[in-house]
C-alpha cells in the first residue's frame, strides 16, 4: 500500500484525533484514546500506527485442503490465520470414532493428531504468522499438537503469537462444546495459563468469546456483559495460581461479534474497553496499562446472514465490518455472503477479504481516533450499556452469594458463574432474548430483507462448496496407517503418565505435549482424561 496522507477524499488535512471544546466534561468519563478508560481505543493514533489484523477464518475438509486456503488468503493480503475444526475435533473425538461418522471435515478442518497440524501449516511459518483456533473443550490437547507442529517446523515455541480460544465458560453458557464439569476444564485452562505465562510471552492461551452468546440470541447487553463476567472468572483463575496479574491480563484477549445495529455495536465495542480496564484497575489491582487493555478480535454476525437472496449478505456484512473497525477492533474476520448455506467458496472468501481490504483502504475511516467519540448519540448508547453490563454483574455476583458455601476458592465471580451454569440461569437469559427477537420476526416489527420484506428477486441459486465424502474416508484411512506406523509403546506409556498426573493434582501440559510428540490422537489424550473426570450433563431448564 502507498505511504499513507491523512486527508479527505477532497484533500482536507486531518489531525489524529478530535476531542471537546475547552470546559466539556465528557472528557473526564470517556477519556482520550490511548489513555483510561480506554473508552476510545487503545492506542493515542488509533488505526494509523497499526490497522487491524485481517484473520479470515477457515477450515474444511482434510489438513490439506485447508492448507491450499490458507495459502490463499495470505497471498491475497491476509494477515493472520484463525483455524475452523470440524465438529469431532471440536467434541475431542477422532475421525473414525462412531459417533463422528458423517461429520468429519464438514464445519472445519478434521485433526487427529500432531502430525494432521504439521499438514495444516505446511509452508507456512509459524514463527511469524498469528494463528488462532477457535476450539474451546479439547483447547489444551490442540495446543500441545500445534507446539509439536512448531517444533517439527524448527520453530521455537518461545516464538509463537496467536489464540487459543479454550473459554469454556461460553461452552456452557451457548455453545454447547465441553468435553467435563466446569471445574475440570478450569484446572486445564489454568495449567495452560501457567505455561504460556512462563514460556511463550507472545502467545494468548485464552481468547474469551461473546460471539456465540450473541449467535444463540442474546442482546448487546447479554453478550457485554457475561463475557466480561466470563474474562473476570479468567482473571480470579490466574490470580488463584498465583500469576501476577501485570504479567497474565495481557495474555488474555476477546472475541465479540458484529451485528446489525450499527450504532449500538460501536457503543458496546467502547463499554467494553472501559469496564474492563475498570474492573481491572479498581477490582484485581491491575496497574500497568497493557493489563488494563482489553483487545479483542471481532466477527461479523452469522446469524445475520439469510439463505434468501444471499448476495444481500455482502451488504450485511460490510456494515458489521464497519461497526467494528469504528468501535476500534485489534482484528477481524468478514463472513462470506454463503456461509449461511455452507463453506465458502474460494470467490466468497475473497469478496469477504476484499470487504475488509476496501474499508480499510478507501473509506478514509483509519484516518482518525474514534471518529464517533463525542457523539450525543454513542456516548448515549455506551453508558446505557455499560449500566445494563453492570447489572447484570451484580446478579452473578448474587448468584454466587446464593450458593450457601464457604467462598469459591478461585473467586466470587467465578462462583457466580458456576451457579448459573448449573442451574441454568445463562442459558434461560439468552432463551428469552431469543424468543424475544424472533417473535419480532415473525410479526413483521423488524425487517429482514429478502426474508419477511421486498422478497421478490431476479438472482438465482449459488454454486456452493460441497466435502464429498471421501474426505472422511480418506481421514480414517489416513489415521489407521499412522496408529500402525508409530511407536505404540510410547503411546501407551504418554497416555498412562496423563492419566496419573490427571488423578492428583500436577500440571498437565507436560505430559500432554509427550503424548502429542508420540503421536497420541486428540481422541486418545481427551478419552483418557474421560475415564479420569467423566463427563457432564446439563440442568434441564424450561
Amino acid at each position: 500500500m502507498p505511504d499513507r496522507e491523512f486527508r479527505t477524499l477532497s484533500g482536507i488535512e486531518l489531525d489524529p484525533v478530535y476531542g471537546p471544546e475547552p470546559g466539556d466534561r465528557r472528557v473526564e468519563r470517556i477519556g482520550w484514546p490511548g489513555e483510561f478508560p480506554f473508552t476510545r481505543g487503545l492506542y493515542p493514533t488509533g488505526y494509523r500506527g497499526k490497522p487491524w489484523t485481517i484473520r479470515q477464518f477457515a477450515g474444511f475438509g482434510n489438513a490439506r485442503q485447508t492448507n491450499e486456503r490458507y495459502r490463499m488468503i495470505l497471498a491475497g493480503g491476509g494477515d493472520g490465520l484463525s483455524v475452523a475444526f470440524d465438529m469431532p475435533t471440536l467434541m475431542g473425538r477422532d475421525s473414525d470414532d462412531p459417533l463422528s461418522l458423517g461429520e468429519v471435515g464438514h464445519c472445519g478442518v478434521a485433526i487427529d493428531s500432531a502430525a494432521d497440524l504439521e499438514v495444516l501449516f505446511e509452508g507456512i511459518d509459524l514463527g511469524s504468522v498469528t494463528t488462532s483456533m477457535t476450539i474451546s473443550g479439547p483447547a489444551l490437547p490442540i495446543f500441545c499438537m500445534y507446539v509439536v507442529a512448531a517444533e517439527r517446523q524448527g520453530v521455537d515455541p518461545r516464538r509463537l503469537n496467536g489464540t487459543c480460544q479454550t473459554d469454556i465458560f461460553k461452552e456452557y453458557h451457548a455453545q454447547k462444546e465441553w468435553l467435563f464439569a466446569p471445574e475440570p476444564h478450569l484446572r486445564l485452562i489454568g495449567d495452560l495459563m501457567v505455561h504460556t505465562n512462563a514460556t511463550m510471552p507472545a502467545y494468548k492461551p485464552l481468547s474469551v468469546s461473546g460471539y456465540h452468546i450473541r449467535e444463540a440470541g442474546s442482546t448487546a447487553a447479554q453478550e457485554l456483559a457475561f463475557t466480561l463476567a466470563d474474562g473476570f472468572g479468567y482473571v480470579e483463575l490466574g490470580l488463584s495460581r498465583g500469576l501476577d496479574v501485570d504479567s497474565f491480563a495481557p495474555q488474555l484477549s476477546f472475541f465479540f461479534d458484529a451485528h446489525l445495529d450499527f450504532f449500538e455495536e460501536i457503543a458496546k465495542f467502547r463499554a467494553a474497553r472501559r469496564i474492563w480496564a475498570r474492573w481491572m484497575r479498581d477490582r484485581y489491582g491491575a496497574r500497568t496499562g497493557r493489563a488494563q487493555w482489553l483487545r479483542f478480535h471481532t466477527q461479523t454476525a452469522g446469524v445475520s446472514l439469510t439463505a434468501q437472496q444471499p448476495y444481500n449478505n455482502v451488504v450485511r456484512t460490510a456494515v458489521e465490518a464497519m461497526a467494528a473497525v469504528l468501535g476500534g477492533t485489534n482484528s477481524l474476520h468478514t463472513n462470506a455472503l454463503d456461509e449461511t448455506l455452507a463453506l465458502p467458496t474460494e470467490q466468497a472468501a475473497e469478496v469477504a477479504l476484499r470487504t475488509q481490504q476496501v474499508i480499510a483502504a478507501e473509506t478514509g475511516v483509519t484516518n482518525v481516533a474514534d471518529p464517533l467519540g463525542g457523539s450525543w448519540y454513542v456516548e448515549a448508547l455506551t453508558d446505557r450499556l455499560e449500566a445494563e453490563a453492570e447489572a447484570i454483574f451484580a446478579t452473578v455476583l448474587r448468584l454466587g452469594e446464593r450458593r450457601g458455601q464457604e467462598p469459591h476458592p478461585i473467586g466470587p465471580v467465578t462462583a457466580g458463574l458456576l451457579a448459573g451454569i448449573e442451574d441454568g440461569w445463562f442459558t434461560a437469559e439468552i432463551a428469552e432474548a431469543s424468543f424475544a427477537q424472533q417473535a419480532e420476526l415473525e410479526s413483521g416489527r423488524r425487517a429482514v430483507i429478502g426474508v419477511n420484506a421486498h422478497t421478490t428477486t431476479v438472482s438465482g441459486e449459488l454454486e456452493i462448496l460441497r466435502i464429498d465424502d471421501s474426505v472422511e474416508t480418506e481421514q480414517r484411512a489416513l489415521l489407521a496407517r499412522r496408529r500402525a506406523e508409530r511407536d505404540g509403546a510410547a503411546v501407551d506409556a504418554a497416555l498412562a503418565t496423563l492419566a496419573a498426573v490427571a488423578r492428583g493434582t500436577g500440571d498437565l501440559v507436560a505430559p500432554m505435549l509427550e503424548a502429542c510428540r508420540a503421536e497420541a490422537t486428540l481422541g486418545e489424550i481427551c478419552g483418557t482424561l474421560r475415564d479420569v473426570w467423566g463427563g457432564w450433563t446439563e440442568t434441564a431448564t424450561f
